[in-house]
């Protein structure tokens, strides 16, 4: 059947990236999907490829359905097949108060954070579903701690956003379950990634760090960990699990 192939979305840095590494290591053929961030996507490929792995850049921009499309379809002619989906791109915007949001600024939110994992969910499971002629897979959603935390005062559309990734990932779970496909998510806290300094406060986990049992945030390489096991045989009978690695917050 050859090596089987996950298609990482927004993998070009942080817990994307790292869970790119940590596929490849598992043995996994990685497509590494990129927006902006060529040179970023492109230095992951290069590193997988230097470990011996079977890597591919490619870019699309999930918030577009045409773009996602695309990315599918090319993933496939890459690769020839496609066995797993983890759908990590995601963005938040500048820490605020909800009275203060623009309309454009949710439906910016909304659109890359539920509309694209959503699309994405499909494509792929038109073309891993014992349904439609597959033979199964996995998919992972990245959720974030923030869907039942409520994110208060920093920005209550992205935690609303990742409520909707968790009521996907159980609704998907079920009508897929007897179709090969599981559907999980994990659930990330407060972690050492970029995505802090983009909403405008890079020091935002340290400040948090306190509220956190464990009184440390996390690093992307745990979250992968988290990520691959959904993925592989290990978890073949957990779907529409929600993963918290939160370190007990």
């Amino acid at each position: 059947m050859g090596v089987k192939v996950v298609l990482i979305t927004g993998a070009s840095r942080g817990i994307g990236a790292a869970t790119a590494r940590l596929a490849a290591v598992e043995g996994w053929r990685v497509a590494v999907n990129y927006r902006l961030d060529q040179t970023g996507a492109e230095a992951v490929v290069a590193e997988l490829r230097q470990a011996g792995a079977d890597a591919e850049a490619f870019c699309a921009d999930v918030s577009l359905e045409a773009d996602i499309v695309g990315l599918f379809n090319a993933v496939a002619a890459h690769f020839g097949r496609l066995d797993a989906l983890v759908n990590n791109a995601g963005v938040t915007a500048p820490i605020g108060r909800l009275e203060d949001y623009s309309a454009q600024r949710v439906e910016q939110v909304l659109r890359s954070n539920v509309l694209g994992p959503v699309l994405c969910c499909r494509e792929a499971v038109r073309r891993m579903s014992t349904r439609h002629g597959g033979v199964g897979g996995a998919i992972v959603n990245v959720s974030s701690a923030a869907s039942r935390l409520g994110s208060a005062g920093e920005y209550v559309d992205y935690a609303a956003s990742k409520g909707a990734i968790d009521t996907l990932t159980l609704g998907l779970a079920g009508e897929v379950a007897a179709e090969g496909i599981r559907v999980n998510a994990v659930r990330p806290g407060l972690i050492h990634t970029g995505i802090h300094a983009a909403s405008g406060e890079p020091g935002r986990v340290e400040r948090l760090a306190g509220s956190v049992p464990m009184g440390r945030g996390g690093a992307v390489e745990e979250v992968a960990a988290a990520i691959v096991w959904l993925l592989s045989d290990a978890s073949s009978f957990c779907t529409g699990s929600l993963l918290d690695v939160s370190g007990g917050r």
